[in-house]
């Protein structure tokens, strides 16, 4: 029994104290993560930019800090953490192939935002569709059509082609 205590205390003198660093790295790393993506939502919101946009974005500063604080965390327990940022490497890469029409019209969508070459109540003619404007969303453009009908376009085919705004 005593063999089996001086083996734990000698585990704890040893492995102890990087486990509370890591401990802490964690704690300060999540604290900074979420402060500074508070930052960046609030410098957003000061730029005016689309709230859609904007929480986004901050959600994605936040979880990519996350990830970066979990690696140092992991790396200060003495844990091979190459592997992991290969993993995550390879999963990004495989997420933005599997969702590459998705992303076209995601970068498509910010573009519609941020530069406006239309706006909502605009009659306009746009991706092979034309109707009044109801509303730009990240993915897609909503119009309405002069008899009623609804037409959701995707924003990637509306920056792809020509767009043709009518003057009121």
């Amino acid at each position: 029994m005593q063999n089996i205590w001086d083996k734990a205390i000698g585990y704890i003198m040893q492995y102890g104290l990087s486990f509370l660093y890591a401990i802490l790295i964690f704690i300060i790393g999540k604290w900074l993560a979420r402060l500074v993506s508070k930052i960046s939502g609030s410098v957003m919101h000061k730029a005016r930019l689309n709230e859609t946009l904007a929480a986004f974005l901050k959600n994605i500063v936040y979880y990519v800090l996350l990830i970066f604080v979990c690696i140092a965390a992991l790396n200060k327990v003495g844990i091979e953490t190459t592997s992991f940022v290969a993993l995550i490497g390879a999963a990004g890469l495989a997420v933005g192939l599997a969702l590459q029409g998705s992303l076209a019209n995601f970068a498509a969508g910010v573009m519609l935002i941020l530069f406006q070459p239309f706006k909502v109540g605009d009659e306009v003619e746009a991706g092979g569709a034309s109707g009044l404007v109801k509303e730009i969303q990240i993915f897609s453009t909503i119009m309405e059509t002069a008899d009623s009908k609804t037409i959701i376009v995707p924003n990637a085919k509306i920056t792809a082609d020509k767009i043709v705004i009518h003057k009121k």
